[in-house]
């Protein structure tokens, strides 16, 4: 019942919690979207690299936006490992029908918990860098001035020129794509701990539990390459952002 209600919270309480007056408007999706798309023309026009207020009141909402779910993501995070461990204890000393119904709620839960993990990670890149995390709404937008400012930083990225604001653009893109990598580096190293753990068990183990440590031994590994896979290229857009940041504004984000 916990874990349904964080996913409900989860879904719902972080546009409710990041609101105040004077952001309450920004809690429909289409708002948040037609507002930034309106604040960043304005802010592109500044010529300035600090934000407005109209634009600060945007960025200020979506970083509370993100604490609040990176911290109902971390809780069911909690919550999911701990049922899951629950499950798969009970697993060990069951038989028959109840025992199958165990392995499916076992492996539900541990699909779950993937899914909080990744939900904690790009909350906590999001929260490091909101403004950065709000660029892929400028894409999608009906014609109107955006268009010719998007082409305008297009033409800079591809002159080589730097403005204030797109420094604060590049600033902050690398920056979302370095917090990717530092975070997934850790998990990395987390899930690499884990399988030891879990194989040193394996060779102690009894019969019964061993199959569920052989199958988290061999499922975490799989985990850890491919997050290490998204580490090295968080890594290399982050060193080098120019490349990227042309091929964001060129529509392939």
């Amino acid at each position: 019942m916990l874990a349904a209600a964080l996913i409900v919270a989860f879904v719902v309480g972080p546009r409710l919690l990041a609101s105040n007056a004077a952001s309450h408007d920004l809690r429909s999706e289409q708002r948040l979207a037609d507002t930034f798309r309106s604040e960043f023309v304005t802010y592109w026009g500044s010529g300035d690299r600090s934000f407005d207020p109209g634009m600060q009141r945007v960025v200020d909402y979506w970083f509370r936006y993100h604490l609040a779910k990176g911290l109902f993501a971390a809780a069911l995070l909690v919550v999911l490992i701990m049922l899951g461990a629950a499950i798969w204890r009970a697993f060990s000393r069951t038989h028959g029908w109840r025992a199958a119904g165990l392995a499916a709620g076992g492996v539900l839960a541990t699909a779950l918990a993937v899914v909080s993990l990744a939900a904690v990670m790009a909350n906590i890149h999001g929260m490091a860098a909101p403004f950065g995390s709000l660029l892929p709404m400028l894409f999608g937008a009906p014609a109107g001035p955006l268009d010719s400012t998007l082409q305008q930083v297009r033409q800079q990225l591809a002159a080589g020129q730097q403005s204030p604001p797109l420094d604060m653009i590049t600033s902050d893109y690398v920056l979302f794509h370095a917090v990717m990598a530092v975070e997934g580096a850790i998990v990395v190293a987390g899930l690499v701990v884990l399988a030891v753990v879990l194989w040193r068990r394996f060779s102690r183990a009894e019969r019964r539990t061993r199959g569920v440590l052989a199958g988290y031994g061999l499922f975490v590994p799989v985990l850890a390459l491919t997050l290490a896979v998204v580490v090295v290229a968080n890594t290399t857009t982050a060193a080098h952002p120019l490349p990227g940041l042309e091929g964001f504004f060129a529509g392939g984000w």
